[in-house]
């Protein structure tokens, strides 16, 4: 079974960076593309980023491009959420996902994940 565990949330001001780190274990790591999601209070789960398997297709969403940078260590069974100029509106629960079969076009689809972590909480201050 495939586990993955997010870490590096945390109270930020607004302006300020962080970056989300997501450790998968008991799978093939560099099989999987790779996602993050987010949840605010009371709202839908809303994508984030993605990235294929080798690292070579990345995918983000409008409210978060140019700001945040997804990459992967396939060596380290690890994937990143670097986050930059951070908002308000970008406060929320922030959940790393596994994708089995790697197709482009389902990046943004939560339920084409198969695996999810627990969440880290990223609460940015105004």
């Amino acid at each position: 079974q495939v586990q993955l565990v997010e870490s590096g949330g945390g109270l930020v001001q607004a302006g300020g960076s962080l970056r989300l780190s997501c450790v998968a274990s008991g799978g093939t790591f560099s099989r999987f593309a790779m996602g993050w999601f987010r949840q605010a209070p009371g709202k839908e789960y809303e994508f984030g980023a993605a990235i294929s398997w080798n690292g070579g297709n990345t995918y983000y969403a409008d409210s978060v491009k140019g700001r945040f940078t997804i990459s992967r260590d396939n060596a380290k069974n690890t994937v990143y959420l670097q986050m930059n100029n951070l908002k308000p509106e970008d406060t929320a629960v922030y959940y790393c996902a596994a994708m089995k079969n790697d197709y482009y076009n389902d990046y943004p689809h939560l339920e084409e994940y198969d695996y999810w972590g627990q969440g880290t909480q990223v609460t940015v201050s105004s």
